[in-house]
């Protein structure tokens, strides 16, 4: 999909003193590891750089992106809670693994992986006691974003993430009643932990170029929410899916980006070199047209029922660009010991 006449980056708000590049505070650029600060949404209360914007963007928001917002805070309230006296004991974390991942596809995720918890997976500054994540998936209605940029769009999104707190909260309320602690993480405004990792390293899926997670299945046409908690469970491994073979020759997301915010290449942040979204171009225009969406919505990876094929044709023609300079590499060798005799 292409979005129709997005709205140019020009904006009817500004700074009068500008705050710190949002980019510094994310660490791009930055040769040496340290741990994410908060830039945009975080904890009621908590100072940010960027403030302002975010007040801004909660006032603009429209009634049908509200009405699901202050839904899923509501329901959050039950995120964590006591655990059960009796405990249930668990013999094998694989049974374990894989009757949780069953039963949060019955409570509403598509998708459902686990991993464990990382100083790395948490913003600056915050602790969590529980040592695995149990991260879920859910898609969002392509009819719905294909509107994007727009409120209708930014609706659906709310929606997904309601959807996704409900079956956060109910997992971990299921978790609590086998005697173990669990805590719902399902507010994508206010929270401890980093997603997109915790749900690369749970085998979710991939990042791609435009900052988001690609998994086989949806694509990047998807929302997040996870379960923190001590129930032993076996933990998953990250896949390849091909997203690097992808984004590399890919520039669907670079070229409908209004505010061009999307790095051709990958950047080094926080010691790390990966793919980067530019903070202070892409968040304004964000703010302008409710979460605009654009770019996970141009993904040809999010074209539904096209991932598992495209995710195929990539492995394989990695491996057979593998084979053809394994092939080179021998014969130039064979030569080399010819010509030495």
């Amino acid at each position: 999909m292409r979005p129709e006449n997005p709205p140019p980056p020009r904006y009817a708000f500004a700074y009068r003193r500008p705050p710190l590049s949002g980019n510094a505070i994310n660490g791009l650029g930055e040769g040496d590891p340290r741990r994410a600060r908060p830039v945009f949404h975080a904890h009621a209360g908590e100072p940010l750089a960027w403030e302002a914007l975010d007040a801004f963007f909660s006032l603009i928001n429209p009634w049908p992106v509200v009405r699901h917002m202050v839904a899923n805070t509501w329901q959050l309230r039950h995120a964590e809670g006591r655990a059960s006296r009796r405990r249930r004991e668990v013999s094998s974390p694989d049974e374990m693994a894989a009757e949780v991942k069953v039963l949060a596809r019955a409570l509403g995720a598509s998708l459902c992986g686990v991993t464990e918890v990382t100083e790395e997976d948490l913003f600056a500054g915050r602790t969590v006691a529980l040592p695995r994540a149990i991260c879920v998936g859910l898609p969002m209605d392509r009819a719905e974003m294909e509107h994007a940029p727009a409120p209708r769009a930014a609706a659906e999104v709310m929606r997904t993430y309601r959807s996704l707190g409900r079956t956060a909260v109910r997992l971990a309320r299921r978790i609590r009643a086998m005697g173990w602690q669990a805590r719902a993480y399902g507010n994508p405004n206010s929270t401890d932990i980093l997603m997109i990792p915790l749900a690369v390293r749970a085998g979710l899926g991939q990042l791609g170029k435009h900052g988001s997670l690609i998994a086989q299945e949806h694509g990047s046409n998807l929302r997040l929410a996870a379960v923190l908690t001590d129930l032993p469970l076996a933990l998953d491994r990250p896949v390849d899916i091909g997203v690097d073979d992808l984004c590399a020759v890919c520039r669907r997301c670079v070229e409908d980006c209004p505010p061009a915010a999307i790095f051709d290449e990958k950047q080094l942040v926080r010691g790390q070199r990966k793919w980067y979204v530019d903070f202070d171009k892409c968040v304004p225009y964000f703010v302008k047209t409710y979460g605009c969406a654009i770019c996970i919505e141009v993904c040809p990876w999010s074209a539904p029922g096209r991932g598992p094929a495209l995710s195929e044709k990539l492995l394989s023609d990695r491996a057979q660009r593998i084979e053809a300079t394994a092939k080179v590499a021998t014969e130039a060798q064979s030569h080399r010991d010819f010509e030495s005799l």
